[in-house]
Formats: C-alpha cells, structure tokens, sequence
C-alpha cells in the first residue's frame, strides 16, 4: 500500500487479509476474497477513519491482477458500507433479489479505482437553510413523523398512487434513504421550521433522467405548517442546490388539475407550466388521472433572484 497509509494488509491465506495499523500494529479488521466477492470488515475502534476504503482499494488492486472483476454486496441499510465502496471505484450493477435485498457493486480490471462520481453530492454541512426553514435528510428516526404526515387525507389523494402507505414501507423508506441518496436515484429531505425545529412536511427529489439532465420534486406539509410559504421556501432551496451542485439541468413537477394549492406553490417558487398530461397518473380503483407539469430551469430562477422580491405561498 501507498508508505503514506495508516494500514497495511497481511496475507492470512485462504484469500483472507488482516487489516493491520502502519504505526501500532494493531489488528483493525479483515479483507476476505471469495471468487469475485469482496467482504470486508473494521472493528468499531477503527470506523471512520478511511480504514475499511484504504483496505479495499488495495485488495482491488491486487486482486485484479488475475480477476476480470469484483463484487460486494451491500444491504439497503448500510450506507457507510456504500460510501466506502464509491470511494473505492466502485459502481452499482443492480439489486440481487431474496431476503434481504443486496445492492451490487463492482469493479473492473479495466476500471481507473477513482472514487466513482456523484449524481447528488452531500449537502454543505449536512443540510439548507434560508433561516425560516431547514432542510436535512431524512432519516431512520423520522419513521413518527412520516407515518403522520401520510395519514393526512389530502396528502394521502394525492400521492402515487393515491393509497395509504403501509407501515413496513414506510419504515423502509425511511430506512432507505440514505442509501437512495448515496445512489443518486432519490434525495428524501425533511422540511423542519427553524424556529422550532420540528418537522413540517417533507420534500424529495427523483433523479430518473440522468440521461436527460431531467429530475422531479414531490412535497407535502403538515396542515399546521400550510400558507406560510414554508413549501414554496423549500422548492426554492432545493432547485437553488440542484442548479449549483449537480448537472441537472431541467427541474420538473406536477399536480392535479384540482390541486390548486400545489399548483400556486410551484408558480411561487418560480416554475412555469408546460404541459398538460392526459392520464398520465394511476388513480384510484384502477382509474387515470390527469397531471398539470411544470418546470424550472436556473434561468428561471437567477431571473426570479434578480427581481423585486420573492412572495412566499
């Protein structure tokens, strides 16, 4: 390994390495080969401190001497394990199905080893604000406040689809998001009122386009926190983010035809109405329903940014 590094790797045979401190000698954990699949382990001590992905860039690189490729396996609920595969080279391949469901990363021989780029990046210490609102991740412990905002009636008619959702999957969501985040598929957050530091609605962001450059938004609020701009501040904190940290470029949205509300937010925070999509949603009992889209470019915004001032819904 690099001289500079604070661990080396001892052959243990079998395809198994110990995980040795440069300076102390001390045992940290263990890389273990199996085939193509790379297991590896840290003792608590010793987390977070690069260990585990000094460890494995050199087992991968070792390895790949005389391997096509390598694999780890990485549960839905481990987003430590995630980011150490990413800044080892690492990329996704897809989901092995069963109990429990693995993410599946790998890397090739022919692969560079550089950490592998982000399509949603961290926020700027952990989280936006504009001193009315914050917005953080959302996370494990926020399992209360979901379940609460999505047993309100009108957020639950306009969700997709327009049913409760069942306890298991909200708990997996919440569980999950980190590690959506760390995919760049999805970026969950909560909108908290600064002034109390409570929940009141939440705010995600879909990355499905990448292609495309193209991302949605979805939000909700509490109806406490309604007609206080609160979601309006929030679409416009996220879209401010999304211009400047990553390469989305088009920041898409939609309502119902009925939901006025929704529809007001959206114009608020400076999005214009293109389209009109004809069943385009499932609805309930099997039915369609319409969706009014609208959509926000950073031109629209540093336009929005540059005017006479910004009214809040």
């Amino acid at each position: 390994m690099d001289q500079n590094s604070e661990v080396r790797l001892e052959d243990a045979g079998a395809g198994a390495y110990e995980i040795v401190g440069t300076r102390s000698g001390d045992r940290l954990g263990r890389v273990v080969l199996t085939g193509e699949r790379v297991t590896v382990e840290v003792v608590p001590a010793a987390r977070r401190r690069g260990v585990a992905t000094a460890a494995l860039r050199e087992v991968s690189r070792l390895a790949l001497r005389d391997r096509e490729r390598l694999e780890l396996l990485i549960p839905w609920d481990n987003p430590v394990a995630l980011r150490v595969a990413l800044a080892a080279g690492y990329t996704r391949e897809g989901i092995r199905r069963g109990t429990p469901e693995l993410l599946v990363y790998s890397r090739l021989a022919s692969d560079s080893g550089e950490p592998a780029p982000r399509l949603l990046p961290d926020l700027p210490g952990g989280e936006l604000s504009d001193g009315v609102i914050t917005l953080r991740p959302l996370g494990e412990g926020d399992v209360g406040f979901y379940t609460e905002l999505h047993s309100v009636p009108d957020v639950v008619a306009t969700s997709v689809p327009a049913e409760p959702k069942p306890a298991d999957e909200i708990r997996r969501r919440c569980s999950r998001a980190a590690t959506q985040w760390l995919t760049g598929s999805r970026a969950d957050l909560v909108i908290v009122d600064t002034a109390t530091g409570l929940p009141a609605g939440e705010i995600d962001l879909y990355y499905q386009e990448p292609p495309l450059a193209q991302a949605m938004i979805g939000y909700s609020t509490l109806p406490a926190y309604r007609k206080r701009g609160l979601t309006t501040r929030a679409a416009q904190l996220l879209a401010l983010w999304v211009f400047a940290e990553t390469d989305i470029v088009r920041l898409v949205a939609g309502a119902l035809p009925t939901n006025i509300g929704s529809q007001r937010v959206l114009e608020k925070a400076g999005f214009t109405r293109e389209a009109y999509q004809r069943q385009r949603l499932p609805g309930p009992d099997g039915g369609r329903l319409d969706d009014v889209q609208y959509v926000l470019l950073a031109g629209d915004l540093l336009a929005q940014a540059s005017g006479a001032g910004t009214s809040h819904a």
